[in-house]
């Protein structure tokens, strides 16, 4: 029987990095992605979605960003980018292998897929990510409401949207930009608990992120062990005077959170009543590791019990790509690298296996020049 020292459940950006490092510590390992490509869930983004950090500090470990590193790459540049660097590091990635329960059978793992019986290992590095299973709250009289509900995820461009009356809840960078992409064929309104809070993109000609990484700020190493991540934050969203703009000439509009819905739209707190054709909920979304139930790795509300990225009730699990794993900066393209550096430094040691000289000769051969 065959016995990896490692499977990787997801092939999205961290599960990629956690590929890359793994193969730079000479591990035996395979990348299990339920889709046919590894690109995670950037392909299924609205059109007009684009990074909010430059394409600089918007690498992976070991091959840089394309192009202009100034420069804000748009969802497909990320799609290319990820195909490229799957196939520029050879990882060894199986697609269409959906990943049904995991459980443990003495010091092995046993790996349960739809379709494609099972695998063993030694570990697991659950990298499905914090955007795999959207958010849809429910508020008053929702169930009422006649329109059509959909959830940002869903969303792709305003085309199916022409002269409808919109409604997009949340404060976040994705709401704000979706309700500025709706407005240009839609009447559209944007309403949030707490108002829109704009952080300036660039300060001194420099894009915040510069700024972030010359202070620490964004690798702040930070663990929460006891930290939801269904708990809703305030967000703030990142703009160079566009989408400040668009909201200060009232297209979008901008109302403050709705009182309750009704049959045909939405009241709001002063008693008035507006009509929508469709509602758009930016509401974020919720850990998603059914697959780790029969191990006791959630709690209650099936959030991964870790610290750092590594499983505080399970010996031989890892977490890479979960929001505030360790820094400011994790679950996303620029922090996924050393989150995944991290876990895999104390998998090897689990796995009771050393880097040998040949297999970080094979991985630096792989460096771009």
């Amino acid at each position: 029987m065959e016995i990896y020292d490692a499977l990787v459940i997801g092939g999205g950006q961290s599960g990629l990095a956690a590929g890359y490092h793994l193969q730079r510590a000479g591990l035996r390992f395979l990348i299990l992605e339920a889709s046919d490509e590894a690109t995670g869930s950037w392909k299924r983004y609205y059109d007009s979605l684009k990074l909010f950090s430059p394409a600089r500090y918007s690498s992976l470990p070991g091959m840089r960003f394309p192009g202009p590193p100034e420069r804000y790459p748009t969802r497909d540049e990320v799609v290319d980018y990820l195909h490229a660097y799957a196939e520029h590091f050879r990882l060894p990635i199986r697609t269409h292998a959906f990943v049904k329960r995991i459980e443990r059978q003495g010091v092995n793992f046993i790996v349960h897929m739809n379709g494609q019986g099972t695998l063993t290992a030694r570990s697991i590095i659950a990298a499905t990510g914090a955007f795999s299973r959207p958010h849809l709250p429910q508020l008053e009289g929702q169930e009422r409401y006649q329109g059509k509900i959909l959830h940002s995820s869903s969303y792709q461009n305003p085309t199916a949207f022409k002269h409808q009356r919109v409604l997009v809840i949340g404060a976040g960078n994705s709401a704000v930009q979706i309700a500025v992409d709706l407005a240009q064929t839609a009447r559209v309104t944007l309403t949030s608990r707490d108002p829109v809070r704009f952080r300036q993109q660039r300060i001194w000609g420099r894009d915040v992120h510069f700024w972030i990484r010359i202070t620490g700020i964004d690798t702040w190493k930070r663990a929460f062990p006891s930290w939801n991540p269904g708990e809703i934050k305030k967000a703030e969203v990142l703009d160079t005077g566009v989408y400040q703009a668009a909201l200060a000439s009232g297209n979008p509009t901008y109302h403050a959170l709705l009182e309750r819905f009704t049959e045909t739209g939405v009241q709001w707190e002063d008693g008035q009543a507006d009509e929508f054709d469709t509602v758009i909920f930016a509401t974020g979304f919720r850990p998603n590791f059914p697959y780790l139930a029969a191990l006791g790795a959630l709690d209650e509300n099936g959030n991964a019990l870790h610290t750092g990225g590594v499983s505080t009730t399970v010996p031989g699990l890892y977490y890479v790509g979960i929001s505030g794993q360790r820094s400011h900066a994790s679950a996303t393209l620029r922090g996924s690298g050393a989150d995944a550096a991290y876990v895999i430094r104390d998998l090897r040691r689990y796995c009771k296996r050393p880097v040998t000289t040949e297999a970080r000769r094979c991985c630096d051969s792989l460096q771009p020049a």
